[in-house]
């Protein structure tokens, strides 16, 4: 009697691991990028570029921002303060916020006064609860600041100014240019739920007068892009605001 042959599976190819086309792993990076940099821009930080000249000379015309969007964003738990570096706003903080009368445009200023304090000018010059602020390191005047013998009309507001108290949850700001500078001594207190954000440096500068800054069109668009090279300020890259 024969002996039984051993039986013997039909030999089958083990399914190939599924590989991603090259097309396909681009796309999903491209993805993945665009996510990453969309979550920053609304939730880190946030792109403003200067069109006056009101926080001349620390700030010119054509400079374009970084803000921090974190910093004085409300916490959880005390300890994503410190990770996230957050802090309240402080005097001499630059800040970028909605303009309260009108909140479609942005605005940047200085934060002069806090919360409970008396702001008063005297001939430009700044005093807090009655004592003198030293501003030497950023403020600009266009115009000599007058004396005690000049006569001054009592509406103009950039020689003389108040005293007024800033109310609770509000902000007194000021351009760094003094004498060309829309701010609180025209339209009062900037509130808290206003401010955006604190400016943190300048990642590209484009010199531009105001006239071109404001220009319009594609036909505007070309030629600021053809000649940004030569009308970049390559000593602005980077500069940190203070």
């Amino acid at each position: 009697m024969a002996a039984a042959q051993p039986r013997t599976e039909p030999v089958t190819d083990a399914p190939a691991p599924f590989k991603k086309s090259v097309a396909r792993e681009y796309l999903e990076s491209v993805v993945v990028a665009v996510i990453l940099a969309l979550f920053i821009r609304t939730f880190v930080v946030k792109a403003f570029k200067i069109p006056t000249g009101s926080m001349q000379p620390n700030l010119l015309i054509g400079d374009h921002l970084l803000v921090n969007k974190v910093i004085y964003s409300p916490s959880a738990l005390p300890l994503e303060d410190r990770i996230l570096a957050k802090k309240p706003i402080e005097r001499g903080h630059v800040v970028v916020f909605k303009f309260p009368e009108d909140p479609t445009r942005d605005f940047i200023k200085r934060v002069i006064g806090l919360p409970g304090e008396t702001v008063e000018l005297r001939n430009k010059k700044v005093y807090i609860n009655g004592q003198a602020l030293e501003e030497a390191s950023y403020v600009h005047f266009l115009t000599p600041p007058s004396n005690d013998y000049q006569e001054v009309t009592s509406a103009d507001v950039r020689e003389r100014f108040g005293p007024v108290t800033v109310p609770a949850d509000k902000y007194f700001v000021m351009g760094d240019n003094r004498d060309n500078s829309r701010d609180s001594r025209f339209w009062r207190f900037l509130p808290r739920d206003q401010v955006k954000g604190r400016a943190l440096l300048v990642y590209w500068s484009y010199n531009a007068s105001r006239e071109e800054y404001a220009r319009t069109g594609i036909v505007a668009w070309l030629r600021d892009t053809l000649s940004a090279f030569g009308k970049t300020r390559w000593n602005r890259f980077f500069h940190v605001i203070r």
